[in-house]
């Protein structure tokens, strides 16, 4: 790599982190809001020591030397690509197929009674709650009640079922897991499309049985939203 490929490489790794992070909200495609701070400081601190380092580097007079020693193969300078990548084409957020790739096999949980839900309808749940209550709530505090949830469309594997999904991250995208409700009565939109949907809980299954997973919710709308600037839900 040539003398200032590290340098400039330190200084588009920052960027990109700057660029998600200071103007908008892309950095929660890939991390919790709680996160934002040290990404910032992260990104600051590579562009110091990238423009630190060519400033040193510019003061070399050995040039033979320095190129004897520091002058790498040039092919060095693909690892600049995915930077770039990050600075103008930050990806798009995890979506059905990373939601598919998680296998629906659930540990069992204990079953028992879950708070009261706050009065009024439609209740606005996130996918976690409402799976949770719907498969472990020996109160079946759903019962009678109305939701509104919003969430991404996956697919069956049968072609004509189609599942209001969400995906809920710890740390970052990376401990992603999956949440997913069954959807009944309205017709399936486009796969990824985001959508708000409200509906009553159509029971199934044991509590905390597999039967009972993926729970169902009876629709009475569904209509396509714009995503979230948070796309993923948080415990």
């Amino acid at each position: 790599m040539s003398r200032y490929g590290g340098p400039v490489l330190l200084c588009l790794v920052g960027a990109a982190a700057l660029r998600i992070t200071l103007f908008g909200d892309l950095y929660l495609r890939y991390v919790q809001a709680s996160l934002r701070p040290y990404l910032i400081t992260s990104g600051i601190a590579l562009i110091l020591l990238g423009l630190t380092t060519a400033a040193l580097r510019s003061r070399t007079t050995d040039d033979h030397d320095h190129d004897h020693h520091n002058h790498g193969p040039r092919i060095a300078w693909l690892l600049t690509l995915p930077a770039l990548a990050l600075l103008f084409f930050p990806p798009p957020a995890l979506g059905s197929y990373s939601a598919e790739r998680e296998a629906a096999q659930r540990a069992e949980q204990g079953v028992g009674a879950f708070p009261a839900l706050p009065a009024g309808n439609p209740v606005s749940l996130t996918l976690a709650e409402f799976s949770s209550r719907a498969v472990y709530d020996s109160g079946r505090s759903l019962t009678g009640r109305t939701v509104r949830m919003t969430g991404f469309v996956t697919s069956g594997s049968d072609g004509g079922t189609w599942y209001l999904t969400r995906l809920m991250v710890t740390c970052c995208a990376a401990d992603a897991t999956t949440s997913k409700v069954e959807i009944r009565g309205e017709d399936a939109p486009l796969t990824d499309t985001w959508v708000t949907v409200t509906g009553t809980w159509h029971p199934k299954g044991r509590l905390g049985s597999d039967a009972a997973w993926p729970p169902v919710l009876d629709a009475k709308s569904a209509h396509a939203v714009r995503q979230p600037s948070d796309p993923y839900e948080t415990p």
